[in-house]
């Protein structure tokens, strides 16, 4: 499983979750302690929020603990939004546009978990993109897909309901072949005025998720604590959506609607 790292606040050094804390997210890429294994060396990627609408992004197959320019980055740039993450391949071969975060317009998304049985599912989800959206599809993971999908189930107009609608399909089309549903689930996204999260699975226990306040009124969302201080984290707990925002954190339910088996008539409606 992948480790990440994201923040909203006041414009904050990337290096202050990247490279600096004790139990940084480069640390993490060499180190995890929550994780299936402690190596997350498939490459890494951080999207970040300045002056222009869409995000700047930089990313690499090389893993984060190795690449002579990383530190030298996240010690020059200051941002109010930004997305890091350390990757542990589950799909998808080691190459750049595999790496997380991924971008579309304003939008930035990463994610650690799996989708059980992706290799078998990646064709009928494939086919539920519009024209544009597949065109955007440059990697061959399951979190880009999900990610696509939840743009066209309308993450620009209601991002948390997009994203269980892209969930619930995926796990509704997998009952539907007979693979039964297995979503594992915790992932950030952003379109630049926003920070939200997500924590879920299926029938597992999803991958962690905490918070904690950093910087002046902004927060942090890390797959690991930054520091061995227990007290200054909140674990999100599952089946939960968080958002950042001006107002602060904001933490609810999330809960997919898989109910029953895909029929004919809901993919139909479903592509419309």
């Amino acid at each position: 499983m992948c480790r990440w790292a994201a923040y909203c606040g006041e414009p904050l050094f990337l290096e202050d979750i990247v490279s600096s804390p004790a139990h940084s997210l480069i640390a993490q890429s060499h180190s995890a302690t929550e994780a299936r294994t402690a190596t997350n060396g498939d490459g890494f990627g951080i999207a970040w929020y300045g002056e222009r609408e869409t995000p700047g992004l930089y990313r690499d197959v090389l893993p984060a603990w190795s690449d002579c320019n990383l530190k030298s980055i996240a010690r020059q740039i200051r941002s109010p939004l930004f997305l890091a993450h350390v990757r542990a391949a589950t799909s998808g071969g080691t190459r750049r546009d595999n790496c997380h975060p991924f971008v579309h317009g304003r939008w930035s998304f990463m994610h650690n978990g799996q989708i059980e049985n992706f290799e078998r599912l990646r064709r009928p989800l494939e086919t539920m993109l519009p024209d544009d959206l597949y065109a955007a599809r440059s990697g061959t993971t399951d979190s880009e897909l999900i990610f696509l999908l939840a743009l066209h189930f309308g993450l620009d107009s209601a991002p948390l309901f997009a994203m269980r609608e892209a969930i619930s399909f995926t796990e509704r089309l997998s009952i539907h072949l007979g693979l039964g549903a297995d979503v594992r689930f915790t992932a950030a996204f952003s379109d630049g005025k926003r920070l939200y999260a997500v924590r879920y699975a299926t029938h597992e226990v999803a991958p962690t998720l905490y918070a904690s306040p950093m910087g002046s009124g902004g927060y942090c969302l890390v797959s690991e604590p930054l520091d061995h201080n227990r007290a200054n984290w909140m674990s999100i707990p599952e089946q939960s959506a968080v958002v950042l925002g001006a107002d602060g954190l904001e933490v609810s339910v999330f809960e997919t609607n898989t109910v029953q088996p895909m029929t004919p008539e809901s993919v139909l409606l479903a592509a419309i």
